[in-house]
């Protein structure tokens, strides 16, 4: 048995996880200088993002046909990705209401030392925020030129936006196009190859990143902000088994199942903090389950900048125990203008690096009544909350594609379905 498991690169992923604590607990001058581990693995892993949702994306339309069916597939994504954020949102607000972790901190604004943060704050500013509105948001959709979509300047939507439309042209020439979707094809395996060969080095970007955060921080220096965090951890397991749960059990599948189904790449999202490292991986999953390439290809990288569940509890959650911890009291409607604004917000900043601290930083911008400098407060530990975002918007956004296919009807009865026991 021993043997069999050694030879899984995910055990060596989760041995390089628990060297990565010890080295940051016990060495953490040394962990600190492995932090090139981690990003280096990552954007390795994100360097073949962007042509694989591409090619995944196109194809899939290309495949559909019907743009009718794309635009009624996008559609029920984008209102259920709105169902589930607001409803992340309330669970936040909702817990942090009757758990108060922020309470008896007592912290002074002018004790902050507010330059830690300026970089975030500046960042928050530049993509816009809230002030932006949906006029931003919507200019961002659109890249310079073609390929800039594709350069370190680019997202995920903007990304999307070329793959529909190109899949649309794709769809119109027919026959005359068999010869490009050959070839989309048979360059999305090539990059599938090159991806799995990335992924043997995930138990050194795993081990690294976990290193420095541990060398960085410190377990000690964190016990402070352990509510917090703990607050944060059992609401997006609260969300995970009873929210997404329900959807699962209405869709016909356990979520129990589906977690185990995926858990090698649940674990490469712990290790990195970044659901992307895995995002391919999951696609794949969802096509074996029976998901058609057409609902994968649109619901999942739209889900990266839409549907990020664990960023919206976050979001809430943080903003309120800064308010708690200086002492601010908040009313009800003050506290729903937080969960409006972070509404905009957690779709202001997809793809900018550190997202989830930026997000935030753009949202209390708008909220005068908890100053910015606040998020002081939270620096130290928002790398270690940043592993169960990661995770809950993983899950979510492979609950959110299996829920589409099965509105749409168009679960294909694989063979896999039976043998991976995820469906009911």
């Amino acid at each position: 048995m021993f043997k069999s498991l050694i030879r899984h690169l995910y055990f060596w992923v989760v041995v390089a996880i628990v060297i990565g604590v010890a080295i940051g607990h016990f060495a953490p001058g040394a962990a600190i200088e492995l932090k090139p581990l981690g990003d280096g693995f990552i954007a390795l892993v994100k360097m073949l993002i962007g042509p694989i949702i591409f090619c995944t994306v196109a194809l899939g339309i290309a495949g559909a046909g019907d743009m009718k069916k794309v635009g009624r597939v996008g559609l029920k994504a984008i209102v259920y990705f709105e169902v589930l954020s607001t409803m992340a949102l309330i669970i936040g607000l909702v817990v942090m209401n009757i758990l108060r972790p922020g309470r008896g901190f007592n912290i002074n604004s002018a004790a902050l030392d507010t330059s830690v943060v300026a970089g975030f704050q500046k960042t928050a500013n530049e993509i816009g925020g809230f002030g932006g509105g949906v006029r931003d948001l919507i200019l961002r959709l659109i890249p310079k030129t073609f390929f800039d979509a594709f350069s370190g300047s680019g997202d995920l939507l903007q990304i999307l936006l070329l793959a529909i439309l190109f899949g649309f042209g794709l769809s119109q020439l027919r026959e005359r196009g068999a010869a490009v979707r050959h070839f989309l094809d048979s360059t999305l395996e090539i990059f599938f190859t090159i991806l799995k060969t990335i992924m043997y080095l995930a138990p050194l970007g795993a081990g690294g990143a976990m290193a420095f955060t541990v060398g960085k921080f410190g377990l000690r220096a964190l016990m402070p902000l352990a509510a917090l965090m703990g607050c944060f951890y059992l609401t997006c397991g609260i969300f995970i088994l009873v929210v997404l749960g329900t959807v699962a059990r209405a869709s016909g599948f356990s979520i129990l199942r589906f977690l185990y189904f995926i858990r090698h790449e649940l674990i490469l999202v712990l290790g990195t903090s970044s659901s992307e490292s895995a995002l391919a991986q999951l696609m794949k999953k969802l096509e074996t389950l029976g998901c058609p390439r057409s609902v994968v290809g649109l619901v999942v990288p739209a889900g990266y900048s839409f549907n990020l569940d664990g960023t919206n509890i976050y979001l809430t959650m943080a903003a309120l125990f800064i308010a708690q911890a200086m002492n601010i009291d908040l009313s009800l409607t003050q506290q729903l203008t937080i969960l409006g604004v972070a509404m905009l917000t957690s779709k202001g900043a997809s793809g900018v690096t550190g997202a989830g601290f930026v997000t935030l930083a753009a949202t209390l911008a708008v909220v005068p009544e908890v100053p910015v400098a606040g998020l002081a407060l939270i620096l130290g530990v928002d790398r270690f909350m940043s592993e169960a975002r990661a995770l809950t918007n993983f899950v979510g956004n492979g609950v959110a594609t299996l829920a589409i296919s099965r509105w749409e009807g168009e679960l294909s009865p694989a063979l896999d379905i039976e043998s991976q026991k995820v469906w009911r």
